[in-house]
């Protein structure tokens, strides 16, 4: 499960489930005199109106940190969640009409909805409607935990601050030894002696030979990172993802191909990210 994938009306939908627990150890109505019952001392409202809008939440939530969405009798658990959550909503109206229920043949006397049924009556409204909203409204959609933002570039000579999966940290075996030549270094060639016969000072006949030069490559691999989860997918061109991208970690883009960017990850693995609006670059 991925937490940074959830959005803020998924945080609505979980501040709603709490607030629903909450209410549930509460009075479900007011009666002067008596020693009024919670929900959990009446089995139906407790399993249809707080239970059920607790298990809505769950699934939501679920369903959206998932890297691959799930069904359960044919329905995404999303779809199953807000299901529920509409139930809950149904139960809480109903029961706020009638706040007896199984007790209206007792002698309460003058009875009102307590602050159970009330609080839990708005809980599941913001429930349902959170669940409802996230799609439709762009404020609600925005991840609820944010990328974090790319590394502030060092100056020029400075030593970028060291770390695993940073880009340019140094990793294991890579440092360089004393006596060893920089990479693509040339290694240094002892003084010839000088040729009998050729005056102190005076350039061989023979001119040096021209050094070769590497052709420049159109892309470099760079670091980078994603804005929200994204699937990483086999290279031979089919549609299974091998990994998911996480937002807050960096990764290392090794080629590009058309609009896509073959990706590795920390372990090593690659695949395809078919998907690169917004990418952040180290």
């Amino acid at each position: 499960m991925n937490i940074r994938s959830l959005t803020r009306g998924d945080g609505v939908v979980i501040g709603a489930a709490v607030l629903l627990f909450i209410a549930s150890f509460l009075h479900t109505f007011d009666a002067d005199g008596t020693n009024a019952p919670n929900a959990w001392d009446n089995l139906g409202l407790v399993m249809s109106m707080y239970v059920g809008g607790i298990a809505g939440a769950a699934l939501i939530v679920v369903s959206r940190a998932l890297p691959q969405p799930r069904k359960v009798i044919g329905l995404d658990l999303g779809q199953l969640g807000v299901a529920l959550t509409l139930f809950a909503v149904w139960t809480a109206f109903w029961t706020i009409v009638d706040p007896l229920g199984p007790y209206s043949d007792s002698n309460f006397g003058d009875v009102g909805a307590g602050a159970g049924l009330i609080l839990g009556l708005i809980g599941t409204l913001v429930l349902a409607g959170g669940a409802i909203a996230t799609p439709l409204v762009p404020a609600l959609s925005a991840a609820l935990v944010g990328a974090p933002k790319p590394p502030t570039p060092q100056p020029y000579g400075g030593q970028p601050q060291g770390g695993y999966g940073y880009p340019g940290a140094s990793q294991p075996g890579q440092l360089g030894q004393p006596g060893q030549q920089p990479y693509g270094a040339q290694p240094s060639q002892p003084s010839q002696p000088s040729q009998p016969g050729q005056p102190f000072g005076a350039q061989p006949s023979q001119p040096p030979a021209p050094q070769t030069q590497q052709p420049a490559q159109d892309f470099s691999p760079f670091w980078f990172a994603v804005p929200v989860a994204r699937p990483l997918f086999s290279e031979d061109g089919t549609q299974a993802p091998i990994a998911e991208l996480a937002p807050g970690t960096w990764y290392l883009a090794v080629e590009q191909r058309g609009a896509t960017l073959v990706a590795q990850t920390q372990d090593g693995r690659r695949g395809v990210l078919q998907d690169t609006s917004g990418i952040q670059r180290g």
